[in-house]
């Protein structure tokens, strides 16, 4: 529960309940603390078994844990292998797709490579080392 709290973080904190509640209280605010989580927790199971309950034998295997989106598509899609999901996730190569779009965008053909594209027209989104003599700089409209 408090995997990222170190000891030094803990020493201080009990520090600072002795400072706050004094050396006389501390013990009976803790037994308080406690008892107060203890319900919390018992209050939360026996919520949860009455909803169990009240849904039937149906719902036997529900686990509220579920109810979490993330958990919910992990465990229905992902696990579950019945729609071949995993062989289309496996087939798709995204960055080969994207690729494809930007030579479609720029008119390129998508198995051309190098500076200049099947029109003969340079490529500009590929940064340059510098400019040809008497060559003016670039401008963008968006950057003035």
């Amino acid at each position: 529960m408090f995997s990222d709290i170190g000891a030094l973080e803990v020493v201080a904190l009990v520090i600072l309940a002795v400072l706050v509640f004094g050396p006389d209280k501390l013990p009976k605010v803790i037994r308080d603390v406690t008892q107060f989580i203890r319900k919390v927790r018992e209050f939360s199971d026996s919520a949860k078994a009455d909803i169990r309950k009240e849904l039937g034998p149906e719902f036997k295997d529900f686990e509220f844990e579920d109810l979490n989106p993330r958990n919910f598509v992990r465990k229905q899609l992902l696990d579950n292998d019945e729609l071949g999901l995993k062989e289309i996730r496996n087939g798709f190569d995204f960055k080969q797709e994207m690729s494809a779009v930007t030579d479609a965008v720029h008119g390129r053909d998508s198995g051309s490579s190098g500076g200049s594209g099947s029109s003969g027209t340079p490529d500009r989104l590929r940064k340059r080392d510098g400019l040809e003599p008497g060559e003016a700089p670039p401008f963008d409209s968006d950057a003035t």
